[in-house]
């Protein structure tokens, strides 16, 4: 691979990864950091320190952005020195913010990819990370062998905005299995049932469920609704023993309780007899 000259704006554990990953490939990379002292063990291995944001900008044709919040972003990318460059932006953000975002730096003379990171720090340039890019596509095909050292390198569209709402779409189904996961371990514990000794029994359960996904996100596609398995009703009808059992146990119920909602909702929509996809559409529209 050809090495490259990279700028690493940003030096919090996210930045500091992604930095340490370009320098052990052989990348000359620049870093810039408002506390200076985050980049010393960097330029220990190797790496350029930037005086200021726009000397590190200067610095390299790929600038990669990994801030806290975009207003600091914003603040750095309004300048000229963007022109001719890549700007690959790995802030987390909105759907929105990514898009104007993307007017700034292209309105500046830089192309534009905004990235949504589906791995935490200590994954960064091993096996299982993924990095998912949108926008300018020929951006993209330019600097994906330099990308790819970071993590898997996969661009999903031209709308910048894209890879942000893939982002917390995935991200909304981790924290959903994290809440039944979590729950689910209170109720076992409140019979002296360790976390350890159930945990392996819940792992091969939602394995199992999980391989129903693919074929219900076909249905849902094709707007198919019907079941030979369990029906929205069988659901709803199973949910108040559900919640009784979690108050008994002394387990707080609120996580179960938006989704009873919107069973009984469902049902009352006259949707009982249809499979459990049939919830998207509900959320959806708001009004099924």
């Amino acid at each position: 691979m050809q090495k490259t000259s990279v700028t690493v704006l940003g030096l919090g554990l996210m930045g500091t990864a992604l930095a340490e990953a370009l320098l052990a490939e052989g990348h000359a990379v620049t870093v810039w950091n408002r506390s200076a002292a985050k980049a010393a063990p960097l330029v220990a291995k190797g790496a350029v320190q930037a005086s200021d944001a726009g000397a590190a900008i200067e610095a390299s044709e790929l600038v990669i952005v990994c801030l806290s919040v975009y207003a600091n972003a914003e603040e750095i990318l309004a300048t000229d020195a963007l022109a001719g460059r890549t700007v690959v932006q790995l802030t987390s953000g909105s759907p929105d913010q990514a898009r104007a975002m993307a007017g700034l730096v292209t309105g500046r003379g830089a192309r534009y990819l905004d990235g949504g990171i589906m791995a935490v720090p200590q994954m960064i340039g091993g096996p299982g990370a993924l990095i998912l890019y949108s926008g300018d596509e020929d951006a993209f095909t330019r600097h994906k062998d330099v990308l790819a050292v970071l993590a898997e390198a996969r661009h999903v569209g031209a709308d910048p905005g894209l890879a942000p709402l893939l982002d917390f779409a995935l991200l909304d189904a981790m924290y959903g299995m994290y809440a039944g996961f979590y729950h689910a371990l209170a109720l076992a514990r409140s019979e002296g049932i360790t976390a350890s000794a159930f945990a392996p029994m819940v792992t091969d359960w939602m394995a199992a469920m999980m391989r129903s996904f693919p074929e219900q996100a076909r249905a849902l596609d094709a707007g198919e609704f019907g079941t030979h398995v369990s029906s929205v009703a069988t659901s709803q009808v199973a949910f108040p023993t559900l919640i009784e059992t979690s108050v008994r146990q002394g387990v707080d119920p609120a996580l179960l309780l938006p989704m009873r909602d919107l069973l009984d909702r469902a049902v009352a929509e006259g949707h009982g007899a249809d499979a459990l996809q049939r919830l998207v559409p509900l959320l959806e529209t708001g009004k099924g």
